[in-house]
């Protein structure tokens, strides 16, 4: 009876978890989706504290495993609480993070049980060896399991910590001669090493699972330390996928069927999303990891060629009278805009144009912002109508017809060397065609340039004005413009 109850608990897991998944793609019902997902892992969580039974024993140790859970909560919800817009990437990164240090600390216990089991805490002081052979292959893909868990969820922790600390500044780009060369040595002889250890291992050898930890951490180091912020968003997909891919490792070692699932659900959406980014930005997945876009090198080139041209600034009494009598605005956000906070301000805005009676809708670029959708979410918190989310393709077709674009905060997306200039780092990578409109407003706070480092053909630009200062406000400043028109 216990047995099937707690199989039904998984069940309703798992099914929350696809649910809440479809609910996520659509901001409406995304937070939904958050509560559903989250009931079901409840479920599936409590299912196993009271119900999980291994030869007659429940689990126990209570003490432990609600202190555990009672601490996390507690840290989760005052870091979700406390944390800025601005902030979300590098906690989506960070917390990401934390589900690959867990599939390997599970690779972690597992082999030492195995240690134990198979060959006996006393025999690893002897010199007999585990023969896998007598266990019909039964053992080998244990092992296996173990090590992929162990080194993607490694990966993947140590990738994302890494991730965290570009993202909110504390670390640099850095690359030093052959490192992708050095890279992918380590990451052979990782492999070789476990497959090595998967079918000899035995009283000697052993040590040499905590040497592909360490190999795996410092691999994960080296494989984010020199990609560009400008890729970060694809990174940031790629490194969750490999968390629900090592997730899934563990599902396996323990049959455990919600566990599975929602690594799966996990590594396959992340897979996914991680094509898709690139697909937005033209280029293949070895460019972005090898070709590290954005990245210091090319950057610190970039950067200091120094102003193409001449450009114009536009007083903020001329941007209220430009968009407060144009039939169309479309306004695209960009990091400058989560910066500033200024998404409830640039909704008061959109609001006070149409009672005026101009169409305003938001331009969105797939990789706008430090993570995929941050965008999105950053308007949908400002109760931004999903309606007036218009994509890139979308977008595009808008701006010949469209009399002011305002752009906040928004700078490699709206480049036309993506287009123009083939020595240019982002040529071939699809952006909004802001150009096409009849005046474009340019809201900066400097002409320092972007994420990505190099200068922006658009500002010098003759239809092109800019607007310094800081998003929320410069917005403050045009919305009492336009209110005393």
């Amino acid at each position: 009876m216990e047995l099937s109850l707690l199989t039904v608990c998984y069940l309703i897991g798992s099914l929350t978890f696809i649910i809440g998944l479809k609910m996520l793609s659509h901001p409406d019902s995304a937070r939904k989706g958050n509560l559903v997902a989250a009931v079901g892992m409840a479920v599936a969580i409590f299912g196993t504290i009271f119900l999980y039974e291994e030869e007659g024993k429940k689990l126990g140790n209570y003490e432990w495993i609600f202190g555990g859970l009672i601490l996390g909560t507690i840290v989760g919800v005052l870091a979700a609480k406390k944390v800025k817009m601005t902030a979300m990437p590098e906690m989506v990164s960070l917390f990401n993070g934390m589900g690959g240090a867990c599939a390997a600390l599970i690779s972690f216990i597992e082999f030492d049980h195995i240690k134990n089991l198979l060959l006996g805490p006393e025999e690893w002081h002897g010199a007999n060896p585990f023969l896998p052979s007598t266990n019909d292959g039964l053992q080998e893909g244990t092992l296996i399991t173990i090590f992929l868990g162990l080194i993607i969820g490694s990966v993947s922790f140590a990738g994302s910590v890494i991730a965290w600390g570009k993202l909110n500044g504390k670390i640099k780009d850095f690359a030093f001669p052959g490192q992708q060369l050095f890279n992918l040595v380590l990451l052979a002889a990782t492999l070789v090493t476990a497959g090595y250890l998967v079918f000899n291992l035995n009283a000697e050898n052993y040590w040499l699972f905590y040497g592909i930890a360490v190999a795996s951490l410092v691999y994960g180091v080296l494989f984010v330390l020199p990609i560009g912020g400008a890729d970060m968003p694809v990174v940031i997909s790629l490194l969750n996928s490999f968390t629900g891919v090592a997730a899934a490792c563990g599902g396996f070692l323990y049959d455990n069927q919600v566990m599975l699932t929602g690594g799966i659900l996990v590594g396959a959406a992340g897979t996914l999303l991680t094509i898709l980014m690139c697909k937005a930005m033209n280029r293949s997945l070895t460019n972005v990891l090898i070709g590290s876009f954005g990245g210091s090198a090319s950057g610190g080139a970039a950067s200091s060629q120094g102003p193409q041209g001449n450009y114009k600034e536009i007083s903020l009494s001329d941007a209220a009278v430009c968009m407060a009598y144009a039939n169309k605005v479309i306004i695209v956000p960009g990091y400058g805009l989560a910066v500033a906070q200024a998404q409830h301000t640039c909704h008061e805005l959109e609001k006070l144009l149409e009672e005026k009676g101009v169409t305003v809708t938001y331009a969105i670029h797939p990789v706008a912002g430090r993570m995929p959708g941050h965008m999105n979410v950053l308007l949908a918190e400002a109760d931004v109508s999903y309606d007036k989310l218009q994509e890139m393709e979308q977008a595009n077709d808008e701006f010949k017809t469209t009399d002011v674009v305002l752009i906040l905060g928004a700078n490699d997306v709206v480049n036309p060397a993506a287009k123009t200039d083939p020595s240019s780092p982002i040529y071939g990578m699809p952006i909004l065609e802001v150009e096409q409109a009849k005046t474009v407003i340019v809201n900066k706070r400097s002409m320092k340039p972007g994420y990505a480092g190099i200068e922006n053909e658009l500002f010098f630009q003759p239809k092109t004005s800019m607007l310094f200062g800081d998003a929320k406000a410069a917005l403050q400043k045009l919305v009492a413009e336009i209110k005393a028109l």
